[in-house]
């Protein structure tokens, strides 16, 4: 009887979603060792799969995507988000997809906290939790003390920059560049100055070199001449008063020998304080340093970083990145790690692009199978597909983790889901090694595009938001008015009702729509209309029924007043509160109306957009 390899026994158990799979829990006790192994299993992997655990996303349900929201208003929604909750758990697995149905997949759950480890105010003082997200996170069994105490702090790149200007560590110099301009009277005295004092230095170190002084003497000798040491060499720091000054020396510098090594203190307000010139005794010294001070600065940086480390091997790496919802997701990443995000969404996008190439969306490949157009839970997904199609997928996890938690599964369910996907849709997720094309050309296509609505991260952002439905109407977001102060407890139905009663100008054809209990969405569908309406409705010249109407609080307002309650988090408990405080920040009607974009939407044919649904 042949027995099964320990190896293929542990892959045929994992074809399915599977409490067995081992996930590496990483916190700050076992992250340095940690460190090098996502490392070289990044290297060796085509994909990364991210999946992030957060306090909270929507605290309400009108701050989730509607089928109304363009690609604008999805993104204010998703930063509105970013900027308030925390993440506390970052799963990644790095995997490949071998023969169309082996995945070999890595992966590690990271345990974050955004501790001020510096005792410089940095990363955050503060973050909102949402309870339901706690409770969730309670039930798998999350340890939040361990959290707070062992969790893996970081700073993102702009805070390091931050960082490093108030630690005031001195940092090598870039390489020169002459300077075009003539130089001054000013500066030719500074130069002349300081190329004196750093000859007479330099003479004295090369003297005191060759003495074999008591060491008294040579304490003695260092007081009297001054000299200073940096790493047990000698240096000499030269103060100045502006960055043409710092240009100088650094050029001057380059006119001696190669035995000067010039660092640069940086003063805590982000300019240069001083220039620090290090003498070694020889060419190889020389290199010694250099290599010296670039470990110190490899250390210091996985000190400051953190976790981002494991974002920047991600990004360095220039992977693509499989994600399950991608546009929350990456806000997240991008205001946690890379900056504060920009107020603009194709500012995102292209910011985005910079740090991660290739992004791929679960979601955009869930839309190309009908039944799953609007599945958004990834279990329900890998469920669907094992049930009505054959596509067998064997999931491979070579190292072994002895932990029984069952946090960071979920960026092991998007990698079988990819896979399974990849397979259905015969689509090839093979990786392409030569030149630059690092993607396949099919997944190539499906790359940057974010899920609520299909914007390129190549394309203008003016783009249709695409939403499935079995019978749907497009229509422009300039086509739609916001109506709130009806009676409570009024349908659609009866709303569309009373409006067809109450003026002439709803005897063209329109549509209702309830968005919550205070709030209904008219739709006209001959343009101009829209306008009409609200121009009608907010004039004192009204008359007979929609006059009733409005005496009982009956309000109506254009598209663009919903723009400004999402672009600056104007939010209230209904959407009724929210448009009221929107309309009296007067301020607000100072945007360019000329910078406006119209986007195209799909329109339902039910009668209450189901926000639990989104």
């Amino acid at each position: 009887m042949v027995s099964t390899p320990p190896l293929l026994r542990r892959r045929f158990l994992c074809t399915t979603v599977s409490k067995n799979w081992t996930v590496k829990q990483v916190t700050k006790s076992n992250f340095q060792e940690s460190l090098e192994d996502i490392k070289n299993h990044i290297s060796s992997s085509d994909f990364i799969a991210v999946s992030l655990q957060k306090t909270g996303s929507y605290s309400a349900p009108l701050h989730r995507v509607l089928s109304i929201d363009t690609p604008e208003i999805a993104y204010w929604k998703a930063k509105y988000a970013a900027e308030r909750f925390q993440v506390l758990q970052f799963a990644v697995c790095p995997f490949s997809i071998r023969a169309s149905n082996y995945v070999i997949a890595h992966p590690y759950n990271f345990h974050l906290f955004p501790r001020d480890e510096l005792k410089i105010g940095m990363p955050s003082y503060s973050f909102s939790c949402q309870t339901s997200y706690l409770t969730a996170t309670a039930r798998e069994g999350f340890d939040f003390n361990s959290c707070i105490y062992d969790g893996i702090s970081y700073l993102s790149r702009m805070q390091e920059s931050a960082a490093k200007t108030q630690m005031g560590n001195p940092i090598p110099s870039p390489d020169v560049i002459k300077s075009s301009s003539v130089p001054t009277l000013a500066d030719t005295l500074f130069v002349q100055r300081i190329r004196s004092r750093i000859k007479h230095w330099k003479n004295t170190c090369k003297s005191s070199s060759l003495k074999t002084d008591e060491p008294l003497l040579w304490s003695i000798r260092k007081i009297v001449l001054g000299n200073e040491e940096y790493r047990s060499r000698p240096c000499m720091t030269i103060d100045v008063c502006s960055e043409r000054q710092v240009q100088l020396v650094l050029e001057m510098l380059e006119d001696f020998s190669d035995d000067l090594v010039p660092l640069i203190i940086p003063a805590k307000g982000g300019s240069i304080q001083a220039v620090r010139v290090v003498w070694t005794s020889s060419k190889e010294e020389k290199e010694l340093f250099e290599r010296e001070l670039q470990n110190v600065e490899e250390e210091e940086n996985k000190k400051i970083r953190g976790f981002r480390e494991v974002i920047e091997l991600i990004s360095a790496s220039q992977k693509p990145v499989v994600s399950h919802n991608s546009l929350n997701d990456f806000t997240f990443i991008h205001s946690k790690f890379i900056a504060p995000l920009p107020p603009k969404v194709d500012e995102f996008m292209c910011s985005l692009r910079m740090v991660f190439p290739y992004v791929l969306e679960l979601n955009i490949l869930m839309k190309k199978i009908g039944p799953l157009r609007k599945t958004t839970n990834i279990s329900a997904a890998i469920s669907y597909l094992k049930n009505h199609f054959l596509a067998p997928i064997d999931i491979e996890i070579p190292h072994k983790v002895n932990e029984g938690k069952v946090h960071g599964h979920n960026a092991l369910k998007i990698c079988l889901l990819f896979a399974k996907l990849c397979s259905i849709l015969k689509i090839s997720p093979s990786v392409i090694e030569s030149g630059n094309e690092d993607l396949a050309p099919t997944l190539k296509g499906l790359a940057n595009i974010f899920s609520r609505f299909s914007t390129n991260l190549e394309e203008p952002v003016d783009g249709n938001i695409s939403f499935w439905s079995s019978s749907t109407r497009k229509v422009m977001s300039e086509h739609l008015v916001f109506l709130w102060g009806f009676k409570g407890g009024i349908t659609a139905g009866m709303l569309k009702g009373l409006l067809r009663e109450s003026h002439d100008i709803f005897s063209r054809e329109f549509d209702v729509k309830l968005v919550d209990k205070s709030t209904a969405i008219v739709v006209f569908w001959q343009p101009g209309l829209s306008q009409t309406f609200v121009d009608i409705i907010n004039s004192d010249g009204i008359s007979g029924s929609l006059r009733e109407l409005v005496s009982d609080g009956l309000k109506g307002t254009c598209y663009e007043t919903y723009k400004r309650v999402c672009r600056l988090g104007l939010w209230e408990l209904n959407l009724a509160g929210s448009l009221d405080r929107a309309l009296m920040k007067t301020d607000c009607y100072l945007e360019d109306d000329s910078k406006r974009i119209q986007s195209e939407m799909y329109w339902y044919n039910d009668d209450v957009i189901n926000l639990e649904e989104l």
